[in-house]
């Protein structure tokens, strides 16, 4: 009776999509971090702007951005029916894929500033010791960056935990099949069953809560940066 209240399916496909989302953001946003803060790659500056777009944009404009994009007339979409007869629309991939897009901007901005803050001259000296630079960066940079990246990531799961406006348009609020814990608890106000509202959104509450507790402390055990 708990469970029922609490919504247990729509929970569970909730945590599921935000982990898988949030390991997609979290490749995708340390890879265009080390471009934004490290390289000199023309254009940078564009493309964290629009990465970071998600951030501001409406919900319904990043869905419906999806659904040009991935519908069975848009390009990827389209493509993606003809050759694998697969499509993310009204599939639970589909909420994957938009959680990405809204927790991809929380990791690359706290990764982008935290490869900013490594010390160069600890890189220097590693490649001095014939050390590649992928072996720089997972030796020396990653490990000195990987509290504000985690911090970045903790958040951005609470960001696709949230994810509502843009899964909403792309999967739909197929019960059992893509209802996430949002969904749910829109359908269930919207239906007059506010207990079960309240106790799922206590419940995604208590989630969010305890995520940004690790974040700020994650946040508050970053080694100060160096001014010399």
């Amino acid at each position: 009776m708990l469970l029922d209240a609490l919504g247990s399916d729509p929970l569970l496909l909730s945590l599921r999509v935000a982990a898988l989302a949030t390991l997609c953001a979290l490749l995708l946003g340390v890879a265009l971090a080390w471009l934004v803060a490290r390289t000199r790659l023309p254009g940078r500056g564009l493309l964290e702007a629009l990465c970071m777009l998600p951030l501001v944009l409406p919900p319904t404009v990043l869905g419906y951005g999806i659904l040009l994009l991935m519908g069975r007339k848009g390009p990827i979409g389209a493509w993606l029916r003809e050759h694998f007869d697969y499509s993310l629309i009204f599939h639970w991939h589909g909420a994957v894929l938009a959680s990405t897009l809204v927790a991809l901007p929380l990791v690359l901005k706290a990764a982008s500033t935290a490869l900013a803050q490594v010390d160069p001259e600890l890189e220097a000296a590693a490649r001095t010791l014939r050390q590649s630079r992928l072996g720089v960066f997972l030796r020396v940079t990653l490990p000195l960056a990987w509290s504000g990246i985690l911090a970045g990531t903790l958040l951005a799961f609470a960001r696709a935990l949230g994810e509502f406006g843009a899964s909403l348009m792309v999967a739909g609020s197929i019960p059992g099949q893509t209802q996430t814990a949002a969904m749910a608890i829109y359908d269930h106000v919207q239906a007059g069953q506010d207990e079960a509202a309240l106790a799922l959104s206590l419940a995604v509450s208590a989630l969010s809560v305890l995520v940004l507790l690790a974040s700020n402390r994650f946040l508050q055990s970053r080694p100060p940066r160096r001014f010399d």
